[in-house]
């Protein structure tokens, strides 16, 4: 579960990092939006470096929940509501994460 969060955090950090460039970019919002972004990337490494097993296998299965996160932020703050194509993509996602992080290992 904890891992799960950290997942979750490290996605939120990811996503906020990439979104205030883009306002920047394509919504002419302020070039002051990129040290916030630079600073929420900085964290995103950072938090990257806290999961607690191989980097490689933190890569792949963080992918899986960077993308519901990325679903859950077209909802929230783009006010897309996603598909259901979107909702089971997402839930497949979740379930390969799962799969990747949860699997029985050998040392």
């Amino acid at each position: 579960m904890k891992t799960t969060l950290l997942f979750f955090i490290t996605a939120l950090a990811e996503i906020i990092g990439c979104y205030l460039p883009y306002l920047w970019l394509r919504k002419q919002g302020s070039a002051w939006l990129l040290l916030p972004a630079a600073l929420s990337l900085m964290l995103f490494v950072w938090l990257l470096s806290l999961h607690p097993t191989a980097s490689g296998r933190v890569y792949a299965a963080y992918g899986g929940v960077y993308v519901v996160c990325a679903l859950l932020w077209l909802w929230q703050v783009d006010a897309v509501p996603p598909s259901r194509w979107d909702l089971l993509g997402g839930g497949l996602c979740l379930l390969g994460m799962l799969v990747i992080m949860l699997a029985p290992r050998t040392t």
